[in-house]
């Protein structure tokens, strides 16, 4: 749990509220992200017909279920990751690399699945729907190659021993932006992508209020204010994380 610089609050009953607040709004924070998979998954196995490795027409469902795992929960929980947890700066540095080594290996399986199928997409669209002309596709792709690069900066800046700690230091609030920036963009991306299967899917019916309809456009929106609750709590000043002089490293 992060704890706010006492300096900034003498009052102790100030520090243990704002410590209550962080704590509520994570856990509220873990709820929606967790609804938000498990409606995604709702969706998918009741409307789109499941998740399969061999049927043709299901295979890029996998990619919506594992966008919205990697690319928004665990991308969330990364960067929060500096806030939430108590341990030395070292081994924090670890697995937030960690996790976002992780996010970089599914993420290229979810884009395999999707750019995978289109040999199978004549099966089931005629004609079939061409790849990475949409804004989503782009959006995606451009969220893909800012994490990459964010994920090899930060390795060399933080995480190579050579580095110098003023370098690392100046380069803290631009690590911060851009890491944030993907995350805005990568939400985007999900909203984008939740409504171009929407109207790829349903066409004409869309515009008549569908059950499935009104799902997609609900895991939207639940997906959009997931998003402005995670830049809230990464931006409010109270919740930075303070660490305590037993937790600094020795070296």
């Amino acid at each position: 749990m992060c704890i706010p610089q006492e300096n900034k609050y003498p009052n102790k009953t100030l520090l243990q509220i704002t410590s209550s607040n962080y704590t509520l709004f994570y856990r509220i924070f873990q709820f929606i992200g967790l609804l938000l998979i498990c409606s995604v998954y709702y969706w998918i196995i009741n409307y789109r017909g499941g998740f399969s490795l061999t049927k043709a027409k299901l295979i890029p469902n996998w990619h919506p279920i594992f966008i919205t795992i990697v690319l928004i929960y665990l991308f969330a929980n990364a960067i929060l990751h500096y806030r939430s947890f108590r341990d030395t700066k070292r081994n924090l540095k670890y697995q937030h690399a960690i996790f976002f080594g992780c996010i970089i290996i599914i993420l290229t399986i979810a884009g395999i699945a999707t750019l995978g199928s289109k040999r199978f997409r004549p099966l089931f669209t005629n004609p079939a729907i061409p790849n990475l002309y949409s804004l989503h596709s782009w959006l995606g792709i451009i969220t893909m190659a800012m994490l990459l690069l964010q994920f090899a900066s930060g390795f060399w800046i933080y995480l190579y021993p050579t580095v110098a700690a003023q370098y690392r230091e100046i380069m803290m609030p631009y690590h911060v932006f851009f890491g944030v920036s993907s995350f805005v963009l990568a939400i985007a991306s999900g909203g984008l992508g939740f409504c171009e299967k929407m109207i790829f899917s349903l066409y004409r019916e869309y515009e008549q209020f569908p059950g499935e309809g009104i799902i997609g456009n609900c895991i939207g929106l639940l997906c959009i204010f997931y998003g402005v609750l995670v830049v809230y709590m990464v931006t409010k000043p109270e919740f930075k994380r303070c660490p305590a002089p037993e937790y600094q490293p020795l070296i």
